[in-house]
């Protein structure tokens, strides 16, 4: 459906509302003069995105009644099922890849679904514009030091009151600032383990993690990984029984790349597991913020008490990528990756720090998440319906209740590294599965990123991926 007239704009955002379940199946939608004043547009715009849903199959008219939420909606896709990594310790191969795909979100005239950078459209520009310059006027002199490890006093207090909504009672002192989550990730990765040796993850895995245990020469050793909840534990535990595992790193809520998110008690089975073979837990938690309900789950580190998880997360999808300001929560290794942060890069930018310290401090990091979580949640809404209408039959869809990212996979005979090829050559970026695993499988799957305004140009850009995929599954009429 193109998006050029008023009442198509309309329409799509009535159909997103009911892909969200605020009006479901069976409910009346509101009246046509309600629904003008909600839109803030003419009633017979509103009559026109009405027999636009109805032609859609979404919405049906009841004589003297009104419309109604059709009972039969589009059929959602079906889950992935359970990832089947053969699990056994092996080095990390076909990440070259990863850089052509990072470096196509700068350019502008590629269609950027490929990395997991929110369009500039889901971040607060302008605040964050406001809170630098407000740094900038009353930093004086430090502006011109270096804020040394630990970080930023006032930063570190912010993010220790901030972690009360993730059920963690931290102090600022506990906390070290970094340059972003993938520095965090790093640090601890070398504080725990040394070249060799082998590192429990998720499968399919953030390929920065991956690179990370690449650029370190360590292995990694996947494990099974259920869409919905996240990483076996039960799997976990049979690897550790059988290889040397030296650490474990995974994304508890709303993992990259399938959006999963670990049930309570599933988190204690994790920590607890770990805490009993004295391995050390790495938890990525950049997602934390971003769950489409209204009660932040908690961090794997709130139910830690052995100071064995270290605590990753940063302000890259939910601020600013630009601005580099992340954190990690150390543990019992407080001492070793403060020395490490500093003769690695001796301190994160100190403007950045002042600025979120200030836009945390004033309010408008939680303003700002209430609006972009429901932004967020339209969005996967949107591309996930637009996924099952323009992709290959039997293309199988994640359902994250959080984040930004959705998971495909597509029929066996698709290999998705070569549409990713085919795709760039037409200015659209995707990102292939095989990227997402050390051993290179999921070659029939693709994450996109749907952090990105619906408009014709990408749904143009879905349609033709969908097409491309079609030929390579010989599914194309």
């Amino acid at each position: 459906m193109a998006m050029n007239k008023l009442y198509e704009r309309v329409a799509k955002q009535i159909a997103v509302q009911i892909d969200q379940g605020l009006y479901r199946p069976g409910d009346r939608l509101p009246g046509v003069r309600r629904l003008a004043q909600q839109f803030d547009v003419s009633i017979s715009t509103i009559v026109q995105a009405q027999r636009l849903l109805e032609d859609d199959g979404l919405i049906e008219a009841r004589p003297r009644s009104g419309y109604y939420v059709r009972v039969q909606l589009w059929p959602r896709p079906a889950q992935p099922v359970i990832s089947r990594p053969t699990v056994r310790p092996v080095p990390v191969t076909g990440q070259e890849l990863v850089l052509r795909l990072v470096q196509a979100a700068n350019e502008p005239d590629c269609v950027q679904l490929g990395a997991a950078v929110p369009a500039p459209e889901f971040l607060p520009a302008r605040a964050i514009q406001r809170a630098l310059s407000a740094a900038a006027r009353a930093g004086g002199e430090q502006l011109a030091t270096y804020q040394f490890p630990p970080g930023s006093p006032e930063l570190r207090r912010q993010i220790a009151r901030r972690m009360l909504e993730a059920g963690c009672r931290v102090g600022p002192d506990e906390i070290v600032i970094t340059s972003g989550c993938q520095e965090a990730l790093v640090l601890a990765l070398r504080a725990v383990a040394n070249k060799g040796d082998v590192v429990a993850i998720e499968s399919p895995s953030f390929y920065g993690l991956l690179q990370a245990i690449e650029s370190l020469g360590m292995r990694a050793l996947e494990i099974p990984t259920d869409p919905a909840t996240g990483i076996s534990v039960e799997a976990l535990e049979l690897a550790l029984e059988k290889w040397p595992v030296k650490a474990c790193v995974l994304t508890a809520n709303f993992s990259n790349p399938l959006g999963s998110i670990m049930p309570p008690e599933k988190k204690q089975a994790l920590v607890t597991l770990l805490a009993s073979h004295e391995i050390p837990l790495i938890e990525d938690d950049i997602y934390g913020d971003l769950g489409f309900e209204d009660e932040r789950p908690h961090a794997l580190r709130a139910y830690d008490e052995t100071g064995g998880v270290i605590y990753c997360a940063s302000f890259s999808k939910t601020l600013s990528p630009g601005l580099r300001v992340g954190w990690i929560l150390p543990g019992r290794w407080q001492e070793q990756i403060e020395y490490l942060k500093y003769v690695t890069s001796l301190a994160a930018p100190t403007l950045s720090q002042m600025a979120v310290a200030g836009f945390l401090h004033h309010g408008g990091y939680d303003r700002h998440l209430r609006q972009v979580r429901s932004a967020y949640a339209r969005q996967v809404a949107v591309m996930t319906r637009a996924v099952s209408k323009y992709f290959p039959k039997g293309t199988r869809v994640t359902q994250p209740r959080g984040g930004f990212v959705i998971w495909l996979e597509l029929p066996e005979a698709v290999d998705t590294l070569k549409l990713c090829q085919q795709a760039l050559a037409r200015n659209i970026s995707i990102a292939p599965g095989s990227v997402f695993s050390a051993a290179g499988k999921y070659r029939n799957c693709l994450r996109l990123n749907c952090a990105q305004p619906w408009n014709d140009t990408l749904e143009k850009a879905l349609i033709t991926v969908g097409k491309m995929a079609e030929l390579s599954a010989g599914l194309a009429t």
